[in-house]
């Protein structure tokens, strides 16, 4: 829906939806981060253009494992190449990573083979708008990969 709501419950499983900006469609599979579901997530990677990897930039118990866990997804060969968008959720909260220490804690420099890039948002209070100059978290994100999908035609 786009909009924040309180009681929003992390994704179990999947949920797939079009998004359309001019003359680019972007089919958008979110897959359930838990323990669970990542061995889902190979299956989605089959022919996409890009990847948008979201982390809870304040859990930082579950940094190192988000690093673990995002190092092997792009290590998949039909994921070669591919560009990745990594999404630092949750910044409203007290000592949430900012970009700075997301690319150190999830080892982003380390990834030389593809575009990637790093956002710290808040999509409760749709932060990054003043720094960015942009309207939300969703239009940063969807820039991001109409600027950077390895095929135009997402």
């Amino acid at each position: 829906s786009g909009q924040f709501t309180e009681d929003m419950i992390p994704t179990v499983g999947f949920n797939m939806r079009k998004i359309t900006k001019g003359n680019v469609t972007i089919k958008v599979w979110d897959i359930g981060g838990q323990p669970r579901f990542r061995s889902m997530w190979e299956r989605y990677c089959r022919g996409v253009n890009a990847v948008v990897y979201m982390v809870d930039a304040a859990d930082l118990e579950k940094v190192e494992a988000s690093k673990n866990e995002l190092h092997s997804l792009i290590d998949k060969p039909q994921l070669h190449g591919i560009p990745v968008l990594v999404l630092g959720n949750k910044r409203d909260l007290p000592g949430a990573l900012d970009e700075k220490q997301l690319i150190e804690k999830l080892n982003l420099s380390a990834i030389q083979d593809r575009e990637i890039c790093c956002y710290s948002i808040s999509c409760k209070e749709k932060d990054n708008i003043y720094k960015l100059l942009l309207v939300s978290s969703l239009y940063i994100t969807l820039q991001w990969l109409i600027q950077h999908s390895k095929s135009r035609n997402c």
